[in-house]
């Protein structure tokens, strides 16, 4: 037997049935080294069993998503993307260009936002950070802005 996937054991621990489609998609979601929309999580889910659907993928991701299993990510690019809720807090550097998306950890800049929220006299409980960023290199003209959520 298969050793169970980062979020099988996750959802095995909240009780969710876990069926052989949810399964895959779960190992697919743990092997991920990005962030995958419900497509491209569907193109590889389906690599490994051609009987899951798109539908399934995304019953699933909202299944997983509910029972914060999965945290949701819109990066400004018009796809919701997906990767299992962290152990550790971490924040994203989006490449406008190629869409990659790099994590990161910086303390510093964690420290500055508690310090701003209690200047401002808050605790702070919570935060995401997204930067939206072209390679130094790029000689293109800059890209289009891109709003943030």
């Amino acid at each position: 037997m298969t050793t169970p996937s980062r979020i099988e054991e996750d959802c095995v621990r909240i009780g969710l049935k876990m069926t052989p489609q949810r399964r895959v998609i779960a190992r697919v979601l743990t092997a991920a080294n990005d962030h995958p929309d419900v497509e491209e999580l569907w193109r590889r889910a389906a690599k490994i069993d051609p009987r899951i659907s798109i539908a399934t993928v995304y019953r699933t991701v909202r299944l997983l998503e509910a029972s914060e299993v999965l945290k949701r990510h819109d990066f400004g690019d018009g796809r919701a993307r997906y990767e299992r809720v962290p152990d550790v807090h971490h924040d994203h550097l989006i490449d406008v260009r190629s869409g990659k998306v790099i994590e990161f950890q910086n303390k510093e800049i964690e420290v500055l936002q508690e310090k701003i929220a209690e200047k401002h006299g808050y605790r702070l409980i919570g935060h995401r950070l997204e930067l939206y960023c072209a390679p130094l290199d790029d000689t293109a003209a800059p890209a289009r802005k891109r709003k943030p959520v």
